[in-house]
């Protein structure tokens, strides 16, 4: 079966398509996650600054004085550079406040989709690849 011109670029456009569409999905928030945010105290004890997404893995103390591991989930390490997060803008056992979205259903782990943190230097980034400006009540 041979394509005539049109057939072809209409064929090239919806594979392209296909390719493309689950890629924008990826990037909003997915469902299982909540919608309001999360302000957490927490110490780093990992940096990842690896593709396809960072990640910061910190401790955060529990209500009954536990420690639990939160991993947050940042923008690509590509992203963050671009607005000046470095594998060395926080380090393993820095002090940092954090906002993030949190799992509906917390495992053992404490997930959490990255928007801001605050560095021990008291610089404030989005981690989430916005680049938005902080918030008022960070």
């Amino acid at each position: 079966m041979r394509l005539t011109g049109r057939a072809a670029f209409f064929l090239a456009v919806a594979m392209a398509l296909a390719v493309i569409a689950p890629l924008w999905a990826h990037h909003s928030i997915p469902p299982s996650f909540q919608e309001t945010f999360t302000d957490i105290q927490a110490v780093v004890k990992e940096v990842r600054m690896t593709p396809p997404h960072a990640w910061l893995m910190t401790e955060v103390k529990g209500d009954k004085g536990e420690t639990q591991v939160w991993p947050l989930e940042a923008a690509s390490p590509s992203t963050l550079q671009k607005i000046g997060v470095t594998a060395d803008y926080v380090k393993a056992g820095d002090a940092i406040k954090a906002r993030c979205r949190r799992i509906k259903v917390p495992t053992e782990h404490y997930d959490c989709i990255l928007g801001f943190v605050k560095a021990k230097d008291g610089t404030v980034k989005d981690w989430s690849g916005n680049n938005a400006a902080p918030p008022s009540d960070f």
